[in-house]
């Protein structure tokens, strides 16, 4: 099981999403994993009843580590995505000959209906890189890779540190690959001299594994005015109560952001931390009900 899901949140379009996808990016699956129930929904839910709660993607289903697997929440307006958290994907020739071409075709699908936020075109550490912002509000980065490069998976969460977590990618990339096993730093690049919004020991790129898993890291070199936020937030499917406390305890660090699992850290970044068995815990009507009750997850407190 993927140790950490990547979460995004939607304004009622999680369905929709999930399939246009599965046509936009190579090898790749959508469909709905949960629905709203019928009844005991609060008042601000009540319109969601029976609809979508959510659904997912796993992009490059074909990959020896069997893809990327995305959970879209079908929800309302009150989150949305932004730059903070975007996906690169990793477009290598010496796994896909078509490579190139691949990158162009799956740029053409992100961008239908959505806006450039870095034209696709040459640069010095790619060939070949875009950045793009979806119809969804969902950014992405595309980049040609070099063929002798060391090899990354397709799908990659990428942290941009700005607004209030500016500089702060470094102690960020410290922390998190204290808390989870098989973990580690792969390579980083520092600025060296200070510009615009970084000091010359802010990171200017950085990649680092989670519990297997790979994520970019990158001080903003401009001022920004937003940072993380429950748009994109990170799922961790914990063994057992044991290790939810574990994992609650080294990441919540804002006591009113608790609520269903969810907690934000001292970066400010979003997680839900909950047990890799929660989709058996909500098949009793009464379970959402329950899950609404809590802050941290409490494995003995569902319905049986």
């Amino acid at each position: 099981m993927q140790k950490i899901v990547p979460n995004i949140w939607f304004d009622g379009t999680a369905a929709e999403a999930a399939e246009h996808y599965a046509r936009v990016l190579p090898d790749t699956s959508g469909r709905v994993l949960m629905r709203y129930p019928e009844e005991g929904l609060p008042d601000f839910q009540k319109a969601l009843a029976g609809q979508p709660l959510t659904a997912e993607i796993v992009v490059g289903e074909s990959a020896e580590d069997g893809g990327c697997r995305i959970v879209l929440i079908n929800a309302g307006p009150e989150f949305a995505p932004n730059e903070s958290i975007s996906f690169m994907l990793n477009f290598d020739p010496s796994r896909d000959p078509d490579a190139a071409a691949t990158l162009e075709a799956v740029w053409a699908g992100l961008g239908d209906g959505g806006e450039v936020l870095a034209e696709l075109d040459e640069y010095p550490f790619s060939p070949r890189y875009g950045w793009i912002r979806d119809r969804y509000g969902v950014t992405w980065q595309l980049i040609l890779t070099h063929p002798d490069g060391e090899p990354r998976p397709f799908v990659i969460p990428s942290l941009l540190f700005c607004g209030a977590a500016q500089n702060r990618a470094k102690a960020a990339i410290a922390a998190y690959t204290s808390l989870f096993d098989d973990s580690g730093v792969g390579m980083i690049v520092d600025y060296s001299t200070a510009t615009g919004a970084v000091r010359a020991d802010s990171v200017m790129f950085g990649d680092f594994r989670l519990a297997g898993q790979w994520f970019t890291a990158v001080d903003s070199p401009e001022p920004r005015d937003f940072s993380f936020t429950c748009g994109v937030s990170l799922q961790v499917n914990c063994a057992d109560q044991a290790e939810i406390d574990r994992c609650w305890e080294a990441l919540s660090a804002v006591p009113e952001a608790e609520q269903c699992g969810w907690c934000a850290d001292e970066f400010g970044l979003s997680w839900q931390i909950v047990p890799e068995e929660m989709g058996s815990l909500m098949a009793s009507p009464e379970a959402y009900g329950a899950m609404l009750a809590m802050k941290k997850i409490v494995i003995a407190d569902f319905p049986k």
